[in-house]
């Protein structure tokens, strides 16, 4: 339920662009033959008569396909053929493409709503779905029952192995641990139950291992590492070492289960996509030892396109386990959405994005081309972390049966968060503010799964503990009647409810992520504690105290709330009406 309300919220926002879009590319259809350039239309060059098709493709290749696109559509626009050159010809029709970006697994459960709800107001029809594996159209075949994409005749566009973005002295310390062996989750886990952790391998600090990936329901390189991981801990955990594709009884196995766990036990946090990973872990080897990233995003923060630049080089470990290619596949919806006139429209724009030209754009965007005649050079080199001859090992895609159970099994892998839910309900907040932070804590209920564990502490000039720390499935109704009943008075102990919030968070059980969440507009007016006790806090090793303060009104005490952030490398995010849904589902993708 929460994960569809999630999926829901975020394919709403993602039709509203494309309303938005289709209303303002609304053509003119002239009386000519002759294709036409409509130069008011927002999205480039519209052709009288054209055969309008639309594509919905993974994020990461919107750099190369927002050209492309533009290129392709004038091209018709002008009358000539975008793969020859060559002016049309009588018989050949011209096509316009509208196409936008959209995270693989949302899409993905737009196409599934709109083939089994068609009156659901979550719905995604385009002509071609491009994820960046896979992995989701066969999801969308086993959901439906039939089969929408016929997987056989999707065509690779763009090739990029998922791999294990680490620290380059890091790396070089498992290898001198292993003599020089090739690396893999193996040798994660080594680390892991070392007695000194990363002091085991020459490095004085931090010794807990912190690791991060994406979520599984939304992100492709979330759900092939998830994958991944199952393939590693079938091997070691079951005795599969020869294991060629997994099985939902695999799955299932509680020994297997027991091996995902503990390599999703050595998360820092997780987050919602890859956009928001490539600026977390360019803080460098302090913030995260390694993440799992597309080969191109790996490229992307060595080339120093990140807010942060890194402070040493990112290398790509390719495991010895094995990892999965993304081969950014054009499937063909059949669909009654789609005609037959648009079907071969897609397969020759398809073709335009195989063609040399687009392919080289690819590999200049950190994509290895699909088109093997490509010599694969700059950016594949090792100045940029990656090495052209890996992977040496490649991963089968598991049955789609195998990939719903990952999915499903998720929840009770992943690493759990205990959760202090902070709200400031002093005079300072009375009026709109107040109101939009009942809003915005009930949206986060909405959002958080239900077996992380929360508490929610109010606080004026006194702090008040509403709740012992529970799951969320337990105590979610109490939570929300208290919310709502809540009101402005009196003065703000700010920093004192942080402190105590984050002894509440100390005196948790079990190995999970502990987070603070702040609604407050930051003008403490009687604390006994310090802002500069909050930066003092000790925030733990093995699970990091991350605190997230979300601030209210044009008077807010920003300087305040970002120093309380910036000490757990988090940031401050605006409370403002607008934006908190959006911002609030990034912030339970940590979770």
């Amino acid at each position: 339920m929460i994960r569809q309300q999630r999926n829901q919220f975020v394919v709403i926002i993602g039709v509203a662009i494309l309303l938005i879009v289709a209303i303002r590319a609304v053509s003119i259809l002239l009386p000519a033959r002759v294709a036409t350039v409509l130069p008011s239309q927002s999205d480039g060059c519209v052709a009288d008569n054209a055969t309008e098709i639309s594509i919905i493709y993974a994020p990461e290749l919107d750099e190369v396909l927002t050209p492309a696109i533009e290129d392709f559509n004038c091209a018709y626009a002008k009358g000539s053929n975008p793969l020859t050159g060559a002016q049309l010809a009588d018989n050949e029709s011209p096509i316009h493409v509208t196409g936008r970006a959209g995270s693989s697994g949302t899409v993905h459960q737009g196409i599934i709503n709109a083939l089994l709800a068609p009156n659901n107001a979550n719905v995604e029809q385009p002509t071609i779905f491009a994820p960046s594996v896979s992995h989701w159209l066969a999801l969308v075949n086993y959901q439906v029952g039939h089969e929408v994409f016929a997987l056989d005749q999707c065509r690779p566009t763009a090739l990029a192995p998922v791999v294990i973005a680490i620290w380059e002295s890091r790396l070089a310390a498992l290898q001198k641990a292993n003599g020089g062996q090739p690396v893999g989750w193996e040798d994660l886990l080594a680390v892991l139950n070392a007695p000194h952790g990363w002091g085991d391998y020459g490095f004085s600090g931090r010794q807990t291992v912190y690791y991060g990936h994406t979520n599984p329901y939304v992100s492709s390189t979330g759900l092939s590492t998830l994958i991944a991981e199952f393939y590693a801990s079938a091997r070691y955990q079951a005795g599969q070492e020869n294991l060629r594709r997994l099985t939902p009884e695999l799955v299932q196995n509680q020994a297997v289960q027991a091996g995902v766990r503990q390599i999703e036990s050595m998360i820092k946090h997780y987050s919602e996509r890859t956009t928001e990973f490539k600026e977390y872990i360019a803080q460098g080897p302090g913030y995260v030892d390694f993440v799992a990233l597309e080969e191109n995003d790996l490229i992307y923060i060595n080339q120093g396109k990140t807010a942060y630049k890194p402070p040493e080089k990112l290398v790509a470990l390719y495991p010895k386990e094995g990892t999965f290619w993304h081969e950014h596949p054009f499937c063909i919806a059949h669909a009654d959405w789609v005609s037959a006139e648009q079907r071969t429209a897609a397969g020759i724009f398809t073709d335009f994005i195989r063609s040399s030209a687009i392919q080289q754009r690819m590999m200049a965007a950190g994509f290895r081309p699909v088109d093997l005649s490509l010599k694969l050079g700059a950016p594949f080199v090792p100045e940029f972390g990656v090495d052209p001859l890996q992977p040496a090992t490649t991963i089968d895609a598991p049955t789609t049966e195998a990939i719903a159970a990952i999915q499903t099994s998720w929840q009770y892998v992943k690493k759990q968060a205990d959760i202090a839910l902070v709200i400031d309900v002093s005079g300072s907040m009375e009026g709109d503010k107040i109101d939009q932070a009942r809003t915005a804590a009930q949206r986060f209920l909405d959002l958080l799964p239900p077996n992380n564990r929360i508490t929610l502490i109010t606080f004026n000039g006194t702090t008040t503990q509403n709740n012992e720390l529970a799951p969320l499935e337990q105590v979610e109704g109490s939570l929300r009647r208290q919310i709502e009943g809540i009101v402005a008075d009196g003065g703000t102990a700010l920093y004192d409810a942080v402190a105590a919030a984050a002894q509440i968070l100390d005196q948790g059980e079990g190995n999970r992520i502990r987070a603070i969440v702040v609604l407050s507009d930051g003008q403490d007016t009687g604390s006994q504690t310090s802002l500069n006790d909050l930066t003092q806090l000790d925030r733990g090793e093995q699970n990091p105290l991350l605190i997230f303060p979300v601030a209210y009104g044009s008077d807010a005490d920003i300087s305040a709330l970002n120093t309380i952030a910036r000490a757990s490398s988090t940031q401050v995010i605006s409370g403002d009406e607008k934006g908190i849904q959006a911002l609030f589902e990034l912030l339970s993708s940590y979770f």
